[in-house]
């Protein structure tokens, strides 16, 4: 009986740790997910991408300066902005106003839980730390301001920035470091390639190796405090000869085996959450 006790207690602190986690999500994030202004093709997508878990994982408060990086259509900005509508602060960070011509959109649509989103460019034109102020969609939006995001978030961007017209993937994660406060929060979604695999071209097929990203991740300055397996998927094989875009919700060979690949679903996902030393 001595001994029971002891472990008793360490699986009681277990599953109390457990219960903590669970309850993490504020109201206000689940809240945020049930906006009449998300796009339903987007609400559908929820079971693939996790979105309450993901983001109370990574500790995102509805108090939190927060910067999305590429977001191209918007999917986590539909979340993001009436999450932090009432309390935060939302840049929405692109390589151009072109690009962000989606969001532009979303924010027109809805002024009311788009109203503290801003516009931003990234990657930053050099020495560029201008405060944001209400854009054009004309014309290139600021930088992010050195020292100001509480959080910066990135989803699906880092095989983009690997094998684009030139690799910018190191120089992205020096800037995102340089954006947050001392002691602020990287939350990172990327396709996930085995450390193992074998005959299948990192990046080029839309998945990155997690020992690079967190490689680019440490030599910038960050420190990985955490990962989580919700955005995982065993059904994906990673081997498609079309890369990721092979699965849903791309469908890049359009009917083909496409019963197959429903049956795969999403792409199997690393989910990381580095912090910038205070």
């Amino acid at each position: 009986m001595p001994l029971l006790r002891p472990l008793l207690a360490v699986l009681m602190l277990g599953s109390a740790t457990l219960a903590v986690g669970q309850r993490a999500a504020p109201s206000a994030l689940v809240d945020a997910t049930k906006a009449t202004t998300r796009t339903p093709a987007n609400v559908a997508r929820d079971r693939y991408r996790h979105p309450v878990e993901t983001l109370a994982f990574f500790g995102v408060k509805p108090t939190d300066t927060v910067v999305e990086i590429w977001p191209s259509g918007g999917w986590y900005t539909e979340i993001l902005a009436p999450y932090l509508a009432a309390h935060g602060s939302f840049y929405a960070a692109g390589p151009t106003a072109k690009a962000l011509a989606t969001v532009t959109a979303k924010q027109a649509a809805a002024p009311a839980a788009y109203r503290t989103m801003h516009l931003a460019t990234f990657p930053a034109p050099a020495a560029s730390t201008d405060a944001p102020a209400a854009v054009p969609a004309a014309s290139a939006p600021p930088a992010v301001p050195a020292g100001s995001a509480d959080v910066v978030l990135t989803f699906r961007n880092v095989h983009n920035w690997r094998f684009g017209k030139t690799d910018q993937t190191q120089a992205a994660f020096d800037q995102m470091f340089a954006m947050l406060k001392p002691g602020g929060t990287l939350g990172l979604v990327e396709h996930r390639l085995p450390e193992t695999a074998v005959g299948i071209e990192e990046a080029r097929s839309g998945y990155m190796k997690q020992s690079s990203v967190i490689g680019f991740a440490t030599k910038a300055g960050f420190r990985l405090v955490g990962e989580s397996k919700v955005n995982a998927n065993p059904r994906d094989t990673h081997d498609y000869a079309k890369g990721v875009w092979t699965l849903p919700p791309s469908y890049i060979e359009g009917d083909a085996d496409r019963a197959r690949y429903t049956a795969i679903g999403e792409s199997d996902r690393m989910t990381l959450k580095f912090v910038k030393p205070a």
